[in-house]
């Protein structure tokens, strides 16, 4: 047995010593709450008052729906937000738009304003004065001025890491408790992301891809991955180094550039001594190893280890020689035999006979 050292509410900070009951002598007032809350869930560190409520968070952990609306069917996990949902049927002000309830005249006048007069007309009054690119709600500004202004203000309390939304820092601490609260209906496997289940039943499970790119029409399991197809259209590049003058359209793109300038290279060759920046690097890497050519040539027999690779030979059919020298216009379908040609007109001679 092993006692809590200090109060996450008071230092943002627990200790790693946990256990599941509390003695007597160890039940205290605490002072936001003036309640006792002897009962320590293992999973998430949260502390409850009753036994009984120790069970349902323990139910909530495993991804059953306990409490049931006999109005609409939706479950939920406690009683509290059944009774949040329940009030949503009694509301005095409905939505004549979607049915939605609300318990008060301006929440509804609210909900009216954001979501169905400024959506559904496309409206957008809220302007980013970095970019100028526009949002249907405030909230949705200040989110996205976090990018350009590389503010986190959602400090996980247990390592360094912060975040510019609340909702990735919960997602985030899932990774420290090993919590998993959203389970697949279909395959029953767990996931710590509510938007990485969706992602998985589109995937794995019904091949949905509901949002449709408005320029190609290419479609999209996720909105988040047609924001980033998007960018492909607009040249948009929201991430930039603020080591060099490069940006990108995506995070993940950043930061495995900001490894470049750091050096890092955590992923390594289990082979030869070799270590790499990117994880793609590495897969290209691997190839020399194995000896695999993934990337073969339709037209004829001829394979590759590199897409890019593939892409220079297709030329070779086609006839297409974009690379073309300044000085004489002589085209080529490969930079590097253009790059080899121009020595021709400069006389340099890199090659030294031994």
């Amino acid at each position: 047995m092993y006692n809590v050292s200090c109060c996450v509410y008071c230092t943002g900070e627990t200790s790693i010593e946990v256990k599941t009951e509390a003695d007597s002598s160890d039940i205290t007032e605490h002072p936001h709450d003036d309640k006792p809350r002897p009962y320590l869930h293992m999973t998430c560190d949260r502390r409850i008052m009753h036994r009984e409520s120790l069970n349902v968070q323990e139910k909530s952990h495993a991804g059953e729906d306990l409490y049931h609306c006999t109005q609409c069917g939706r479950s939920f996990k406690n009683q509290f937000y059944l009774k949040k949902h329940v009030s949503m049927h009694r509301s005095k002000y409905k939505c004549g738009e979607c049915g939605k309830c609300f318990g008060y005249k301006f929440t509804l006048e609210q909900h009216c304003r954001q979501i169905h007069r400024q959506i559904h007309s496309g409206e957008k009054p809220f302007e980013c004065t970095v970019c100028s690119k526009r949002f249907t709600t405030s909230r949705e500004l200040v989110v996205h001025s976090r990018i350009h202004s590389g503010e986190k203000p959602y400090k996980c309390h247990l390592c360094d890491k912060a975040f510019s939304q609340s909702s990735n820092r919960t997602s985030h601490m899932r990774v420290h408790t090993g919590d998993k609260p959203y389970r697949c209906g279909e395959c029953g496997k767990y996931f710590a992301c509510k938007d990485t289940l969706e992602l998985h039943c589109r995937r794995i499970h019904s091949g949905e891809k509901p949002f449709e790119c408005t320029v190609c029409s290419k479609r999209f399991a996720t909105s988040g991955a047609r924001v980033v197809h998007s960018r492909i259209h607009s040249g948009e590049k929201p991430y930039k180094c603020h080591l060099c003058d490069k940006a990108f359209s995506q995070t993940a793109s950043l930061a495995a550039h900001m490894r470049i300038h750091a050096g890092d290279k955590p992923y390594k060759c289990r082979v030869c001594d070799k270590a790499f920046s990117l994880s793609g690097n590495l897969t290209t890497h691997m190839r020399v190893h194995t000896g695999e050519k993934p990337y073969k040539c339709h037209l004829c027999d001829k394979a590759y280890s590199q897409s890019g690779r593939l892409t220079i030979h297709m030329r070779v059919h086609v006839g297409d020689k974009p690379y073309m020298c300044s000085l004489c216009n002589k085209s080529f379908g490969d930079p590097s035999t253009l790059l080899k040609h121009k020595h021709v007109h400069s006389n340099r001679r890199p090659y030294e006979c031994l």
